[in-house]
């Protein structure tokens, strides 16, 4: 039987790690290299192995991130990058390097801190309530995803774990308060206005919004972080109990022959599942059917909004969860501000017509 053929750049970039450039840094820094952690991880489809032909036009490639202590990353992260430059391939297993949001090709040097500083928005494992709801969910992916290869101080590990062992659940009854909030307050509640009205611009904004907060409650009651957009479908999917309840609902929902009565009557359908789901958990005690008004619709979840805020730790109450890559962006602004024209446009395949 012949060798197997490596499918993911994730694997490809893990031979090259251990076929071209570990040995290289093992003989030319064996001190500094035993202080680093390397794999692949952060931005990118890639570091989810969810990467295609559609995601290989910017930011691609043959790719090891490497994370190293700030006094390594000021005194030899240029000589090792020199030295490494001097003696990698312009290709391996047929796949360009490639240059991400960190400086080198083929090998991104960072430092922790400021890897976690530009993803979870804080440059430490998060210690306080506050800090865990701090960090929109979106970006902890960002920390967990993809894999490490060599991390023998094992402080990036160790944190990794922390991460991926979720939320503490003061934390997570917290954000789903919220999201209840978000879902029937501003979600069904605004679509049935919409409609009432003859408002389509409204009802459009209201149902999109109403779906995805919908969807991300479904990710904290089964105690998954919820991924950026584009790979939801791929992650809702393994939601281990909710997405066979509620996939059927979404899929239903979001096509376009579904009138905004029914969509709002799929989204209904969905607050009382939802709501079953956190009475099963214990996040909320069993109660009485309710139903909806004629003007204000189903507003069913804001019933657990509220029990859930009467129980939970006074000081976290008022801590409003983050939401969104925020973290990320601001990183990103810097990146871009610091590009000239030329290479922001071929990094958005942007030619003059």
């Amino acid at each position: 039987m012949g060798a197997l053929t490596k499918n993911t750049i994730i694997e490809i970039s893990h031979d090259f790690f251990d076929q071209v450039v570990r040995p290289i840094l093992e003989q030319e820094f064996p001190r500094e290299t035993a202080q680093m952690t390397f794999g692949v991880f952060g931005m990118g489809s890639e570091a989810l192995g969810m990467d295609d032909e559609l995601s290989r036009d910017h930011h691609w490639g043959v790719r090891i991130d490497a994370l190293m202590p700030a006094d390594v990353f000021n005194t030899k992260r240029e000589e090792m990058l020199r030295v490494l430059d001097s003696h990698l391939p312009a290709t391996f297993q047929g796949h360009e390097m490639g240059e991400g949001l960190v400086a080198g090709a083929g090998i991104a040097p960072d430092i922790l801190p400021g890897f976690l500083a530009r993803t979870i928005g804080i440059d430490h494992p998060p210690d306080t309530y506050e800090e865990w709801l701090s960090m929109p969910e979106e970006d902890v992916i960002h920390v967990i995803n993809g894999e490490v290869w060599y991390d023998p101080v094992g402080e990036f590990t160790a944190i990794r774990r922390k991460l991926q062992n979720y939320y503490p659940e003061p934390v997570r009854l917290r954000r789903i308060a919220h999201w209840c909030r978000y879902f029937s307050g501003m979600g069904t509640y605004a679509l049935k206005r919409a409609i009432l009205r003859n408002n389509d611009l409204f009802a459009a904004l209201a149902f999109g919004k109403a779906l995805r907060w919908g969807i991300q409650l479904a990710f904290m009651i089964d105690k998954r972080y919820f991924p950026y957009d584009k790979w939801l479908l791929a992650f809702f999917k393994r939601l281990p109990s909710l997405f066979e309840k509620i996939g059927p609902i979404v899929d239903e929902a979001v096509r376009m022959t579904a009138s905004w009565e029914r969509k709002l009557y799929l989204l209904d359908k969905m607050s009382d599942i939802l709501d079953s789901a956190m009475v099963k958990d214990g996040i909320i005690k069993p109660h009485p059917k309710f139903s909806g008004s004629e003007s204000s619709g189903y507003r069913l979840l804001e019933h657990a909004y509220q029990e859930i805020l009467k129980v939970l730790p006074q000081e976290i109450k008022t801590i409003i969860p983050q939401q969104e890559q925020i973290h990320m962006e601001k990183f990103v602004v810097g990146y871009v501000d610091g590009l000239d024209t030329e290479s922001w446009h071929r990094l958005l395949n942007l030619t003059e017509s």
